[in-house]
């Protein structure tokens, strides 16, 4: 029998003295029964309070695509820190990343660099309301751009917020925001019709990670495009979760549409604090010093955090095969969970795209394509999921609407190990009745 009282414990001083008990909601665990306290990580593995080694596919909700404590990002951190962590200047290591970035996104003309997700998507509406002299922003149910007032109305991943007035937004940020269905082009021109000459832009998940994971529909982006051309408002793709997940140069890349701004996060940083947006020249002009528009931080760009994402790129780029090992683990694991599912009878659909992989316990032999299916979910089921493979050793996301992330850490042997638990935790599940 496991002793789980040292994470019992550490759940307890931690909720007498952060708010919940937790820096980020989704951490509490209250969906699946509680949290898991982490000790430390390595590779493909966590370690929790308890001493439990658990194969990780949360990976901190995805940026760490080289697993925990790559060599490549941790050596020599004290030398790098002794050149100074923190300038409050231009500094060349940041001009020549944006450059590096915009060899593999063309799209990203001019580039600024911030700390959070949040930031540069909060910061790109700014700048598209500006270019534009608009104020509506239409975004997609279960698309999630971060904890900003506009992004967290019918947001995915664990937003979950209650509305204008109990979340403490606005209900003038409520009145601008238009919230459509993802993959579904009727519904936007429904809201173009009644928005449309007032619209700043339209922000969207090229590929959504947010509600368990929604592959866009034949046509839906290139659409998005041609609307935003037709009535003057820009297209932003968020690609925080995207962004070098789906190759290095992005979703963008890969389905030949080139948004107006992109937001980039996560993944930058290889777990630290690094992110950006950044777009057409002529848009981006509207930042100060160039325009009036103000946007910066004093941690932005800093230089610590861009010797990172240099060493994150020279091994993206030093190795050609890294990604397509990744997706071929991806695809075991994918087929492995089908394989499990089928074992026991159920038909849930499995999903993956190239190291990202996800299925849901909801009532169609068909994936989900947007918010309103994949609220069918059944949330007892995933719980009683998750704490069937945590039992197994497997550490899962707290959500049903987040998704399974691999690493290059992750080997076959743990993906074979991952689908054998599934395999147990299934069985278990359908004898007890619960799926």
């Amino acid at each position: 029998m496991l002793d789980l009282t040292r994470g019992a414990d550490l759940w307890r001083r931690a909720s007498s003295v952060l708010a919940g008990g937790v820096d980020s909601p989704v951490r509490a665990g209250k969906p699946v029964g509680g949290p898991v306290m982490v000790r430390e990580a390595s590779g493909a593995y966590v370690i929790d309070a308890d001493g439990r080694r658990l194969v990780d596919y949360l990976m901190a909700y995805g940026p760490l695509l080289l697993g925990h404590a790559h060599p490549a990002l941790t050596r020599d951190l004290d030398r790098a820190a002794a050149r100074g962590t923190l300038y409050g200047c231009t500094h060349e290591e940041e001009v020549r990343l944006a450059e590096r970035l915009r060899g593999h996104m063309p799209s990203l003309e001019r580039i600024r660099f911030t700390n959070s997700g949040t930031e540069s998507v909060m910061s790109a509406i700014r700048v598209a309301r500006a270019f534009t002299g608009r104020d509506a922003v239409l975004r997609f149910a279960g698309n999630y751009h971060g904890h900003f007032d506009q992004a967290l109305l019918d947001a995915g991943a664990s937003a979950n917020a209650a509305g204008a007035g109990p979340s403490g937004i606005p209900a003038g940020v409520a009145r601008d925001t238009i919230v459509c269905r993802y993959n579904d082009l009727d519904h936007v021109d429904e809201a173009l019709r009644a928005h449309g000459a007032r619209l700043a832009a339209i922000m969207v998940e090229p590929v959504v990670g947010n509600m368990g994971l929604v592959h866009p529909l034949p046509g839906f982006l290139e659409g998005l495009r041609r609307r935003t051309e037709r009535v003057g408002a820009l297209l932003i793709f968020d690609e925080v979760i995207t962004g070098f997940r789906l190759g290095l140069g992005g979703a963008q890349a890969r389905c030949g549409v080139m948004p107006d701004l992109t937001t980039l996060g996560k993944v930058l940083g290889g777990g630290y604090p690094l992110a950006a947006f950044g777009g057409r020249a002529e848009v981006m002009a509207v930042l100060a010093p160039e325009g009036s528009v103000f946007q910066g931080g004093t941690l932005s760009g800093n230089p610590f955090c861009v010797e990172i994402a240099h060493r994150l790129l020279d091994v993206l780029e030093g190795d050609s095969g890294l990604l397509p090992r990744m997706r071929a683990l991806g695809e075991r694991l994918a087929e492995g969970l089908r394989s499990a599912l089928r074992a026991c009878d159920l038909r849930y659909p499995v999903v993956h795209d190239e190291s990202i992989v996800d299925f849901m316990f909801r009532c169609s032999d068909r994936p989900h394509r947007n918010y309103d299916e994949a609220k069918q979910g059944d949330a007892a089921a995933y719980a009683a999921f998750y704490q069937e493979m945590l039992a197994e050793g497997v550490l899962l996301a707290p959500s049903q609407n987040e998704v399974m992330f691999l690493s290059a850490a992750h080997a076959e042997e743990d993906v074979d190990r991952t689908v054998l638990a599934a395999r147990s935790a299934l069985a278990r599940m359908r004898e007890r009745g619960v799926v």
